[in-house]
């Protein structure tokens, strides 16, 4: 049996904290949550998640500058970054690859599809 993966989520928005929870809990992963990229931050000080889900255009801590912190971090260089946000403009896309994300999926998004993306980059 493969070990579970943990997903660490980092979205200001509650909903879309819930929505995440529900869909990737189902799927058979452990979630930790975080608020904003500060809480994001104060998260991994304490955990190891395998992948991270972050949205860009959140208070205190954007995805961008959170993704920046976290790619300095040499013990968590390497956790796979997915970008899941509504935003579309190919500029913003650009920025979060500099910064070191993963990969960029759209909100809202499928369950199904967004496990495969956890599972495909942590592989």
């Amino acid at each position: 049996m493969k070990p579970t993966l943990t997903v660490l989520t980092v979205d200001d928005s509650r909903t879309m904290r819930e929505l995440l929870m529900s869909a990737l809990t189902d799927a058979g992963f452990d979630i930790v949550q975080a608020v904003d990229g500060l809480d994001g931050l104060k998260v991994l000080e304490t955990s190891v998640p395998d992948v991270i889900i972050t949205d860009i255009t959140m208070p205190r801590m954007d995805g961008i500058d959170f993704i920046k912190e976290v790619r300095a971090d040499a013990r968590r260089r390497s956790i796979p970054i997915l970008v899941l946000t509504t935003e579309t403009e190919l500029s913003l896309k650009d920025r979060a690859q500099e910064a070191g994300a993963t990969g960029w999926i759209a909100k809202p998004f499928h369950p199904e599809k967004l496990s495969e993306a956890i599972r495909r980059v942590a592989a």
